[in-house]
């Protein structure tokens, strides 16, 4: 059964709209951008396609009020979402494990949208455990792919006009095409990888490295860093590779190989016992597995050290059952010390945690 959904329904006269979005997090944190979806759309229906992860909710809001809103005011934990467009249940006539029809429907449904043809797409599957869709995801956009033989398109992974997001499910395929900017990433699911490099210390580099796609910081323009807790030297080396003089301060060693480094100073204390030059460095970053509190206590500390207009980034470790007001008390911590708040994220490489981009005043 195909059910092409209408992208905005109501009138001029102030019907409410109702669209539904296949909407992903974090794992575990799946709870927390439904809560923000909530705060900012009001009332929200959802039903758990992935368990803790993935969602799809209906919102009393058109598919652009959506989009500029969470443009406006992103959220923190939300990662991606792609309006639902078009929707394929299976029925007893195709039982689940058969889902060769849908895709045709599928196929159908995306060969006549005329913003498609000439156009620069990306096609973005996905699917739960137990999906309609027996293979696997990467097995479903080659089937969808080799359907689209119809439409005067190139296929790409990155750069897209557009973009055909499918989700698989049990019993059902969602579908939307959407611009990229309308979907929080322009990432599959908002799931940001790199490639482990050779020699690479540790993944805590990968935050950084997507800290620098999201937030759209050009850490090479910076010329004097402080890592806050650096040891075993993950963000040091990062910053080292971008050009910079680091001050790395952990009692623990560091890697061998960032301390062959001529750039780098380690300092083997704690960082409540150090002492810097008033406006020593632009950039001041620290990821520590420590108290959240006392972290920022100890970096608005430092804060000194750091020049006006200079960067921090900060991870935050949600050790509390509400991290929705445990960031909001960090957040008021750090804005009370003459730190800015940029953009509060959690990113894919967070884990029990956000990254924090501010900008000192």
């Amino acid at each position: 059964m195909n059910n092409e959904i209408e992208r905005e329904t109501g009138t001029d006269s102030g019907a409410e709209f109702i669209t539904r979005w296949v909407c992903s997090a974090n794992h575990g944190f799946a709870p927390y951008a439904q809560e923000e979806l909530r705060r900012q759309f009001g009332a929200v229906k959802s039903t758990m396609l992935v368990p803790g992860e993935v969602f799809l909710v209906s919102l009393k809001a058109g598919q652009q009020q959506v989009a500029a809103s969470l443009r406006q005011k992103e959220p923190i934990f939300l990662r991606h979402l792609f309006a639902v467009q078009w929707e394929w249940v299976s029925g007893e006539e195709e039982p689940s494990g058969n889902s060769e029809c849908g895709l045709e429907e599928l196929a159908r449904f995306l060969r006549a949208d005329a913003r498609l043809h000439g156009a620069k797409i990306a096609i973005q599957t996905r699917k739960s455990e137990q999906a309609v869709w027996e293979g696997s995801a990467a097995e479903l956009k080659e089937a969808l792919q080799a359907r689209l033989d119809g439409i005067d398109a190139e296929i790409v992974v990155r750069e897209a006009d557009w973009i055909v997001s499918v989700f698989a499910a049990k019993e059902r395929i969602l579908a939307g095409i959407t611009a990229p900017a309308d979907n929080l990433s322009d990432w599959n699911g908002g799931a940001i990888r790199f490639q482990r490099e050779e020699g690479q210390i540790s993944r805590a580099k990968f935050k950084l490295l997507e800290a620098e796609a999201i937030f759209g910081i050009d850490f090479s323009s910076f010329q004097e860093a402080v890592d806050i807790g650096a040891a075993p030297g993950g963000w040091t080396s990062f910053l080292l590779e971008r050009g910079m003089k680091v001050t790395a301060v952990d009692p623990a060693k560091l890697h061998p190989d960032v301390l062959r480094n001529p750039r780098l100073t380690h300092l083997r204390k704690n960082a409540n016992s150090v002492k810097f030059r008033e406006h020593q460095f632009d950039l001041l970053v620290c990821d520590m597995s420590w108290n959240p509190k006392l972290t920022a206590k100890l970096v608005t500390e430092l804060l000194y050290a750091l020049v006006p207009g200079g960067t921090a980034i900060v991870t935050v470790k949600l050790l509390s059952k509400k991290p929705m007001a445990l960031i909001q008390e960090i957040t008021a911590t750090f804005e009370a010390s003459r730190l800015q708040i940029q953009r509060a994220k959690q990113l894919f490489h967070n884990r029990d945690e956000i990254t924090l981009y501010m900008i000192k005043y």
